[in-house]
């Protein structure tokens, strides 16, 4: 495991460690980041999947911390949630702009609904699924996700963190320019999308082909997928033509 992966410290903030669960793959990249946030008592974010090797290491890494003051969730998806019930702590409720030791609780949709970051006073942000250390975030087509998910990168694009704690990856040292990278590579996704339309292509299947081309054969289900979200989003503007092929 590489230094900027390795279970421990976040740069410069000695109060926030990660340990990361042994659960990679092409949608969780190294695997699920666990956080603990302040010590004597520490917050845990989000425990992670049902592992009870990785449970047994954040546990051990609470004990070293001084006990647990409680758990918050940034989604419900079970590589995040999984483990809850192994740990044993029911999470706190959230509400948008809650405080629980520290952290603020916003309301950051698009990748899940129920999607929350957690912002520190001192311009820490625990992203999530909403930026990843690498590549690209999954959004699914449920009608508005993909403007949400526009909105929640815009979001935390004012808030101008100083260091981002995402939910799969290393630390995102510089934020303003991946927030930038992840708005443009969307925008960019969209001008792909509807240069293909205004040129006349109608099947989607050849515009997956088109604009998703640099996707691995592995993800392009996934890709599908995140296409019919733009599509969502552009039909919803009024920018998609009705005679679309299936």
């Amino acid at each position: 495991m590489s230094e900027e992966m390795a279970d421990g410290p976040a740069p410069g903030h000695p109060e926030i460690w990660r340990v990361m669960a042994d659960n990679p793959g092409p949608m969780t990249l190294t695997g699920t980041n666990t956080y603990l946030y302040g010590s004597d008592p520490s917050w845990v974010i989000d425990p992670g999947p049902e592992d009870e090797a990785h449970i047994a290491a954040v546990e051990a890494a609470i004990d070293a911390r001084g006990g647990v003051a409680g758990v918050l969730l940034t989604h419900s998806h079970a590589d995040h949630t999984g483990g809850v019930e192994l740990f044993g702590i029911e999470p706190t409720g959230l509400a948008d702009g809650a405080v629980n030791g520290g952290l603020e609780a916003v309301s950051t949709p698009g990748h899940a609904t129920d999607h929350f970051c957690f912002f520190t006073d001192d311009g820490v942000c625990f992203s999530g699924d909403v930026i990843l250390g690498w590549g690209s975030t999954y959004v699914p087509p449920d009608g508005g996700s993909l403007a949400a998910y526009m909105d929640s990168l815009r979001l935390i694009q004012r808030r101008r963190p100083a260091l981002i704690c995402p939910g799969h990856g290393p630390w995102i040292t510089d934020p303003a320019a991946k927030v930038t990278e992840y708005l443009e590579h969307r925008e960019a996704r969209e001008h792909s999308l509807l240069d293909a339309i205004d040129r006349g292509e109608r099947s989607r299947m050849n515009l997956l082909d088109e604009v998703w081309s640099d996707v691995p054969e592995q993800l392009r289900p996934a890709a599908n997928v995140v296409m019919e979200a733009h599509l969502q989003k552009l039909e919803a503007e009024g920018r998609l033509p009705d005679d679309l092929a299936e």
